[in-house]
């Protein structure tokens, strides 16, 4: 079942925002078609980055009026930059398990189980990303694709992130168990204790759920574990961008070699 990623549903074609767009220039893994810069922006940094990797990729750069870039955008801030390129590489689902030897190799792998706002599935990628996730499961049905909105929230992340699409989450977390994988998933009302997780420097796959409905109850029976965030003031949840971040840098605290 692996290979090389390839074009899939997962969206992405339009990317707006500086940080997003100059990312998507930087990385190179896609081909952009067009960059739309509104004419007059005052000069900055990330701009000139912008209009430099351009240029050096031969890729268009369109200046427009800021009238022309809202007509286009779909995000309610674009920052006075767009681009438009081909949609994003899926990654396998098995290349993303493969076991490796060194430890920090490992698969750490974050699944989300119908995330279907797009400010908290872009927020989720940006932290995967940051706190060293080598892989997402997204399914591709209930669950919000990559638009120009997850792009932005996402700050580029996108572009780095292995990212694979898969036809159900029970069925992608039973072929991670059967590769070695533990699947620990996030719910409230878990008694065991995220700090507390034993697998936390083995291959493992943190699955979240969705806002307000948390994990599915096929999702939940492939679990290993599942394991909540203990609540010492009166509010009874996070937000499950935040609950993830938690998570994730938590997790990343453990597998990091000293411990910090």
């Amino acid at each position: 079942m692996g290979g090389r990623p390839r074009s899939g549903d997962l969206g992405g074609e339009q990317v707006e925002g500086r940080r997003a767009v100059a990312a998507l220039l930087a990385v190179g893994r896609r081909r952009v078609r067009e960059v739309s810069m509104v004419d007059g922006l005052r000069d900055s940094p990330i701009l000139a980055e912008i209009r430099d990797c351009a240029r050096a990729r031969r890729v268009p750069i369109r200046m427009v009026s800021h009238a022309q870039l809202q007509a286009q955008a779909t995000t309610t801030a674009p920052q006075g930059v767009l681009a438009r390129a081909d949609a994003l590489n899926e990654a396998d689902l098995d290349d993303l398990l493969i076991q490796r030897s060194a430890p920090a190799e490992k698969p750490f792998l974050l699944a989300l189980d119908g995330i279907t706002d797009p400010q908290n599935l872009g927020a989720l990628l940006r932290t995967a990303e940051a706190a060293g996730v080598t892989g997402v499961l997204i399914p591709r049905h209930r669950s919000a694709r990559v638009t120009a909105t997850v792009a932005k929230a996402a700050a580029g992340a996108i572009e780095s992130l292995a990212i694979a699409g898969v036809a159900g989450m029970p069925s992608a977390l039973a072929r991670a168990r059967e590769k070695g994988c533990w699947v620990v998933g996030l719910d409230g009302v878990a008694t065991s204790c995220l700090f507390d997780t034993p697998v936390a420097t083995d291959a493992i796959v943190v699955v979240l759920g969705a806002e307000g409905g948390g994990l599915s109850r096929l999702t939940r029976q492939r679990c290993d574990l599942v394991v909540s965030i203990p609540m010492a003031g009166s509010v009874s949840s996070l937000n499950v961008s935040a609950a993830g971040a938690l998570a994730l840098f938590e997790i990343r605290r453990r597998r990091a070699p000293s411990g910090g």
